[in-house]
């Protein structure tokens, strides 16, 4: 690599073209990849060793994480969550660009976020040899998700999009654009449907008293 030309990774993380068969990307999803196995293979009650094994995965994500398996990353650095994120079973994190995460969010089974970008164009999608190697280019654009956010099981968040606080995505939703907070949206692609309101609170019906703040 020229002085003063960038990375493939930091292309990559920059949302530019890159070549995901260059060898410093390759060795960081083989990590990630090996740590999700070790992980995935966990016992239910080791959560010390889950919660040690969540810090080598995600070293930019904060405490209180508690993951299901099985879980799926690309590479793990390019995720940063707030406190208290849930994960429920066999969710996937590609994190190609970079993918941020609010305080106290809730994943159901099974969603993805899907920061990489193909081109649309089929032979721009073929691996080609260069006179520097192979390459087989691609680009992501980034995921951003709100605080208090619950993704309800199988919906998928595609790359570029931004997802409000407070805000409910309903189950098997593909949200292709940005969402704002204090709504529930669904659908293919994701919508909003309405406002969340008073009129959704459930604690007082059911004699429950609200939490001490």
């Amino acid at each position: 690599m020229e002085k003063g030309q960038k990375s493939q990774k930091e292309r990559m993380i920059a949302g530019e073209f890159y070549n995901p068969n260059d060898k410093e990307l390759i060795l960081a999803r083989v990590r990630a990849r090996m740590l999700a196995d070790r992980f995935n293979k966990t016992k239910a009650w080791n959560i010390p060793y889950r919660t040690r094994l969540i810090k080598k995965m995600f070293p930019n994500g904060a405490d209180g994480a508690f993951f299901e398996p099985n879980i799926r990353i690309e590479y793990g650095f390019n995720v940063k969550f707030g406190k208290n994120f849930y994960m429920n079973f066999d969710c996937q994190l590609l994190d190609v660009a970079p993918i941020e995460i609010g305080d106290n969010v809730m994943f159901g089974p099974r969603v993805t976020v899907a920061t990489p970008m193909h081109p649309f164009v089929s032979e721009e999608r073929a691996i080609s040899t260069y006179s520097d190697g192979v390459h087989d280019w691609e680009y992501a654009r980034p995921v951003k998700i709100g605080d208090n956010v619950w993704v309800a099981s199988s919906a998928t968040i595609c790359g570029g999009v931004t997802i409000g606080s407070d805000t409910v995505i309903a189950a098997g939703s593909v949200v292709t654009r940005d969402i704002p907070s204090g709504v529930l949206a669904a659908g293919v692609p994701c919508k909003v449907i309405r406002p969340i309101t008073d009129a959704d609170r459930l604690f007082e019906k059911h004699g429950i008293a609200p939490p001490i703040k």
